[in-house]
């Protein structure tokens, strides 16, 4: 292949409205709909033509109708609106500012292998990829010095094509970069910055783009450069696209490139996110900086890693982390190990697997992260048990393995017809009290006529735009005009409509309705009371399961029954979300419990008004009050997927019949009070609480502020902190095994009185280390078949040295009412530790 280079002819922007090129390149505009609107109205055909790409639009546009626009007093008004707006957004005091004004000079970097921002740059898959997308967006908002790290895919995902037989087609769109809201990076001397990665046998280089979000950059790498061969230029071809070797060569890319990127930019971050384990090579390059170029041992380097790094997981399941054999790591960092200071199974040991014999991607990023979370509570406990395997003797409950639970970006997915309502309603300032539960609880008082009017024109909207889908697709496929022209009767919107859209993986459960048509089609066929159901969302490639699903449900909407009333739609993105989560009556979530870690769809249609029905998985028993949508199943773990299958069926049959039907179609008084109240339960409980903003502050004041704090110590002095750390932790480690408590003693046999104080003395054997470098803990709780549970911890004291080498310990503690089960234990005790089992190891009271 030659080589060539791009250059871009656009129009001249009149002076009038020459700002727009601002807010084009800026995904502020992906937020704010008049931002959208001031190109929309320009030539709205275009508009759409583009996919709502500013950038292109404005590349596209004729000049004489931009010179046209430019004298329209309605639209300067509307352009001086949104530039004044725009202008306000990026240079007003923020809730960072005004909270950490001291921290004004640190940098956050959140690497993430996607981003869905808009639909205009397709980077994402799916719900990963979003919700790093929405981050940034909060992270502007709130004014967090923030920096995010990808990797820039030239086909990006897949554009999904279902053909006549309900099977579906991959095809990867070819993406111009300079068509989209991205930028090359320069340098100070105004060359464009590249990075170069080392490989086997040869060095790959990366092209670095900048995307701004607001008040944040998007830092994104691109290897489809001339430096590079045909098969490197591949690397950032597809998202999770290729073999093995294109995985761990994307994941060398976007971790190890993504920091030497950040220091060719000049930015030296203080805390570093890793969103799941793809990220996780960043790790490694970071351990270079400090082995290699500052001459810091690798002991003390992990320390210093550890101490200003978060990882966060989102998978729930073993099966979904990267894996790599031994020899693929050998083969493509294996020249690290030297430039280290480690030997090959010093390396392997940061990310080895040993149930699965593979090096690990999640494993290494826990290891080398002072905090780890999961997406929600039950994800955390999903989480606990999942890894329990490297924390032997540690109760699952106490792994130290939290949870922040995902939001949304609400400015993004909320409807501008239901903004507008809640300016009225909320105040003007509504936006900026987003989180605010007494605002949503003391003021929300919209009317329910008025609430049931704007979704029903959603709902209108919405079916408008699923027929032209529908439309355009059997028109691609050449299909009769009899089937194209039937689709205009498709979707009635006086009919409860569901709707079902997300991937298509076989845990999620497409097909759950299905395993029992007959009761389908009476719920769909009802002369009274009709359902009607549309079905979106992409398999991967690989998943063949999951592509049969798609198959499954494309047949069924083609059964004459069911003709009109259950649609597939084809090529699911952010721009088709928007519809479905604005315009149905329902979300439905059927996930095989408790395989769902967070999932975001449902708050997103939550907050548009439209009522979840959901199995207990993920976020949704944190929301679920029994007023605010309705739960399936039950909170139960199965070991029989059948068996679930089969009763969570049951389920919602049941539930769809029983309650959610007649609650909808009970409209006495010309629309359905009791609906509507439960719309507005639900926009009033789930919108404040589940929003990225709620999410993103708590990151920054449970993580990312103390990793700022605690990452300057560890650095300071030469590493000095970091050192002593590790000092300490290697001595425990080494000489643990001595560690024993010999006996316990204490005041009471089996019963006490409400109000007494249960007295402990404990003697242990520490060899050679100090009692000041443990805790020792009464440990009480409920009693289980498996042991103590709800656990409690109460410090005891050190009381002076014993016989035969052995030191004593006092404790005591007042036990609240009921029967409980106490022992005694001795684990690490170190104020710099970050939480108890940081260093996990632990010795337990024998016998008693």
């Amino acid at each position: 292949m030659y080589s060539f280079r791009t250059v871009s002819i656009k129009p001249r922007l009149p002076r009038r409205i020459e700002g727009l090129g601002d807010i084009a390149r800026n995904f502020w505009f992906s937020w704010n709909v008049p931002a959208q609107n001031l190109f929309k109205r320009i030539n709205e055909k275009l508009w759409e033509d583009v996919n709502h790409n500013p950038v292109k639009f404005l590349l596209l546009v004729n000049e004489e109708e931009l010179e046209e626009t430019a004298q329209d007093g309605e639209y300067l008004k509307l352009y001086r609106q949104v530039t004044g707006e725009f202008s306000r957004y990026l240079n007003r005091e923020s809730w960072f500012q005004k909270s950490y004004p001291d921290l004004g000079d640190s940098v956050i970097a959140y690497f993430s292998p996607e981003f869905g921002l808009h639909e205009s740059h397709p980077l994402y898959s799916g719900g990963l990829g979003l919700l790093a997308g929405d981050h940034l967006k909060s992270a502007s908002d709130l004014g967090l010095p923030f920096v995010g790290v990808g990797l820039l895919y030239k086909h990006g995902y897949f554009n999904q094509i279902v053909n006549r037989e309900g099977r579906q087609e991959a095809h990867y769109p070819y993406h111009n970069f300079y068509d989209q809201p991205i930028q090359p990076a320069f340098d100070g001397r105004g060359e464009e910055v590249i990075v170069k990665v080392e490989f086997p046998g040869r060095d790959v280089f990366a092209r670095v783009w900048k995307s701004r979000v607001g008040r944040v950059d998007l830092v994104l790498l691109d290897a489809n450069i001339s430096l590079n061969g045909i098969e490197d230029r591949g690397i950032t071809g597809q998202l999770y696209g290729g073999d093995r070797d294109v995985r761990i060569s994307q994941e060398m890319l976007l971790g190890i490139g993504g920091v030497r990127a950040l220091r060719k930019l000049g930015i030296n971050p203080s805390a570093w996110h890793i969103n799941e384990g793809h990220a996780a090579f960043m790790q490694i390059e970071r351990l270079r900086e400090l082995a290699a170029e500052k001459g810091v041992a690798p002991g003390t380097a992990m320390e210093v890693l550890r101490s200003s790094t978060i990882f966060t997981t989102h998978t729930p399941v073993a099966a979904g982390h990267d894996l790599f054999p031994a020899e693929m790591v050998d083969r493509y960092l294996g020249h690290l190990y030297g430039t280290l200071g480690m030997s090959r199974e010093e390396f392997l040991s940061l990310g080895w697997d040993r149930e699965r014999g593979m090096f690990n991607m999640t494993l290494l990023a826990m290891r080398l992260s002072g905090y780890c979370n999961g997406v929600s509570r039950l994800h955390g406990e999903v989480s606990r048990e999942l890894f329990s395997s490297i924390y032997p003797g540690i109760p699952v409950e106490e792994i130290p393995i939290t949870h922040v639970t995902n939001g949304i970006h609400t400015f993004t997915w909320l409807a501008q017809e239901i903004k507008d309502l809640y300016t009225i309603y909320l105040g003007s300032d509504w936006q900026e009290r987003v989180t605010d539960r007494h605002m949503w609880k003391d003021h929300f008082d919209l009317p329910d006529n008025l609430l049931w009017v704007v979704h029903q024109s959603l709902k209108e909207k919405m079916i408008g735009y699923a027929r032209n889908v529908l439309k355009r697709q059997r028109i691609r496929n050449q299909e009769p005009y009899e089937r194209i022209r039937e689709v205009e009767n498709y979707l009635r919107p006086g009919v409860l409509t569901i709707g079902f859209a997300r991937r298509f993986a076989a845990y999620k459960r497409a097909g759950l309705l299905f395993r029992d048509p007959e009761r389908l089609s009476r719920l769909v066929n009802h002369p009274e009371r009709p359902v009607q159901f549309i079905f979106a969302g992409k398999a991967h490639p690989a998943d063949t399961e999951g592509q049969e699903l798609i198959r499954l449900v494309y047949e069924v909407s083609n059964r004459e029954e069911f003709k009109g009333k259950i649609v597939f739609l084809e090529n699911y993105g952010i721009d088709m979300a928007r519809y479905l989560l604005q315009g149905v009556d329902v979300w439905l979530n059927t996930p095989r419990r408790p395989l769902e870690a967070s999932g975001t769809s449902g708050q997103k249609a939550a907050a548009n008004g439209v009522i979840n029905v959901s199995v207990l998985d993920g976020w949704w028993p944190e929301a679920y009050n029994g007023q605010n949508g309705f739960a399936v199943g039950e909170k139960r773990r199965y070991s029989d997927a059948e068996a679930q299958d089969r009763d969570d069926c049951y389920s919602l049959y049941a539930l769809l019949e029983e309650k959610v039907i007649p609650a909808y179609y009970r409209q006495e008084t010309g629309f359905p009070r009791e609906w509507v109240q439960m719309m507005k339960n639900s926009m009033q409980t789930i919108t404040p609480v589940f929003s990225t903003e709620r999410m993103v502050r708590e990151y920054t004041d449970r993580f990312y502020v103390p990793l700022i704090k605690r990452g300057r110590r560890f650095a300071a002095d030469n590493c000095a902190l970091a050192g002593q750390i590790t000092e300490y932790k290697q001595f425990l480690t080494e000489n643990w095994g001595r560690v024993e408590i010999v006996r316990v003693e204490t005041n009471v046999n089996r019963e006490m009185n409400v109000g007494d104080a249960l007295m402990l003395k404990a003697s242990v054997r520490l060899g050679p280390i100090s009692p000041d470098d443990v805790d020792l803990e009464i440990v009480y709780g409920s009693v289980s078949e498996k042991g103590l549970y709800n656990l409690s911890t109460a410090p005891m004291q050190y009381d002076g040295a014993g016989e035969e080498g052995l030191f004593n310990f006092t404790g005591q503690v007042i036990l609240p009412q009921g029967t409980f089960g106490y022992t005694v234990r001795v684990r690490p005790g170190n104020p710099e530790l970050l939480h108890r089992f940081e260093l996990p190891l632990v010795a337990w009271a024998d016998r008693f």
